[in-house]
């Protein structure tokens, strides 16, 4: 028994590490993004990135489980995944184009917040109270953090509170898939999908937006940043993906918060961004927020288990 018990929290602190390093890993993607502005539109660099991630993953499900694994069910569900993805995306890599990566990252943390309300809407799951305080306070953040931006930067700093609007979207229109064919397919068709999206939202960037305008073909560099935000984002998920055989959810939950530390670090140390104490006020909201929905959907767990 004692042994068994020690195999479990070594397997649990494993997870634990894998999800750690999930995390700290994802904002090293949005910096090699935000690296980009300038040298290529958002859209046209977004449509690049899910490209190449399309492509690894068509491989990867052909080889896996040959044409078969391509056959899905509600087809439209996987093409709204898609469009859901490439708002999120374009809105999310315009957001740190223009404004520091930390405010970009803590406005997106209310997508948990979202979630939840969504889930009590459209899949009709019950709402506690907790989750009622959790949204108040997490908006009253995200308010907060929005003020100096919105000062600094004009309306388009709401771009990441849109992102994470249909993040939560997506997560929702996840679920309704999550039983039909395999993991990878639902992968690859939501990141297919996307591409094509972005793709699209490009070529009519270049025409109608000129600051959206395609000047040139992408210098070897962009090319370059691009397959590596797409290996991180893939590394990170298989990570998280690891990390979720080894311990549980709520365990993993709180530790998403070390995107903002990571995010931060970058913001400031490699862009020269400065700390606003406001917005940092805000941030620190919307992480307690996070929190207490976390404690509150790990409670109702135990109690279920009991």
């Amino acid at each position: 028994m004692a042994a068994d018990h020690s195999r479990a929290r070594t397997a649990a602190a494993g997870g634990i590490t894998l999800a750690l390093m999930a995390f700290a890993g994802f904002p090293v993607g949005d910096a090699l993004i935000k690296s980009m502005a300038g040298d290529w539109p958002a859209p046209a660099v977004a449509a690049l990135r899910f490209a190449f991630g399309a492509l690894a993953l068509a491989i990867i499900l052909f080889l896996r489980e040959g044409r078969c694994g391509f056959q899905v069910s509600r087809p439209w569900l996987h093409v709204a995944r898609g469009f859901a993805l490439s708002v999120v995306t374009i809105s999310f890599f315009s957001a740190i184009y223009i404004m520091p990566l930390a405010d970009a990252v803590a406005i997106t943390f209310v997508n948990p917040i979202l979630t939840a309300l969504f889930s009590g809407w459209f899949l009709k799951e019950k709402m506690p109270p907790r989750t009622w305080v959790a949204t108040i306070i997490a908006f009253a953040g995200v308010l907060i953090m929005l003020r100096p931006n919105v000062a600094a930067f004009g309306w388009v700093a709401i771009l990441p509170l849109i992102a994470a609007f249909a993040m939560s979207t997506m997560l929702i229109l996840n679920r309704m898939v999550s039983t039909q064919g395999s993991i990878f397919a639902a992968q690859f068709y939501i990141a297919f999908w996307a591409a094509i999206f972005l793709t699209l939202a490009a070529l009519v960037g270049h025409w109608l937006v000129p600051v959206m305008a395609i000047a040139d073909a992408p210098d070897w560099d962009v090319v370059l940043r691009c397959l590596l935000v797409a290996l991180t984002g893939t590394g990170c998920h298989f990570l998280l993906f690891m990390a979720t055989m080894r311990t549980t959810a709520a365990a993993i939950a709180p530790i998403v918060y070390i995107q903002l530390l990571v995010a931060t670090a970058i913001s400031v140390f490699i862009f020269g961004d400065p700390i606003d104490r406001t917005a940092m006020m805000g941030g620190l909201l919307i992480i307690f927020s996070g929190l207490l929905l976390w404690r509150g959907a790990r409670k109702a767990t135990t109690v279920a288990e009991a």
